[in-house]
């Protein structure tokens, strides 16, 4: 049901966004017309940007003020290249509020890992009854202290070493039964 809950926040916030951002009518800054013209005769290269419809996206509407006199706007003009650009700014607030929200949960998410559900597990189950033996100590709470970490290394150790001790004499007495079957031929019981 929490999953659920956040889930609705989330499509909440976005439905929201859209409609608040929806509103609004193409912006001026949404559209725009770039031209860049290369150097011409005495005349430096340089990018002019203006916001035009897309039928006016020439350089005879965006080149203000026209750096060459009047005979040569043509020859200046032919060398310059417009691009006609729109973007939507609906959709890139859309986006960063989305991923904004997904941080923002992750981190709620986090702080209860950390902070809060250690105080829950004391709470309901008793200070009393999460410190059982070595073994369960760092099952129960996520910070340890260094002395118990030793203890359980220690014990684990222990258990480790029993284990290949077991191990060992284990493949002795196969090694020894496989001499007793086929070098002496006698059957152990």
């Amino acid at each position: 049901a929490r999953c659920g809950g956040w889930a609705q926040l989330c499509s909440l916030l976005a439905l929201a966004a859209l409609a608040g951002l929806g509103a609004e009518a193409k912006n001026s800054e949404d559209v725009r017309c770039k031209c860049i013209c290369p150097p011409y005769k005495d005349h430096s290269g340089h990018i002019y940007n203006k916001n035009v419809s897309q039928k006016d996206c020439d350089c005879l509407h965006v080149v203000e003020p026209m750096p060459v006199p009047g005979p040569d706007v043509e020859a200046y003009c032919f060398f310059c290249e417009c691009k006609y650009e729109e973007r939507s700014s609906v959709t890139i607030k859309v986006t960063i509020i989305f991923f904004l929200s997904i941080l923002g949960l992750l981190l709620l998410y986090m702080v209860y890992l950390t902070l809060v559900e250690p105080i829950l597990k004391r709470r309901l189950f008793g200070h009393s009854q999460l410190i059982q033996s070595d073994e369960d100590v760092g099952d129960h709470q996520p910070f340890a202290n260094a002395h118990d970490v030793l203890a359980r290394s220690r014990s684990r150790a222990n258990v480790l070493n029993k284990v290949e001790y077991a191990q060992q004499r284990w493949k002795l007495q196969v090694q020894e039964q496989r001499k007793s079957v086929f070098d002496r031929h006698v059957v152990l019981s």
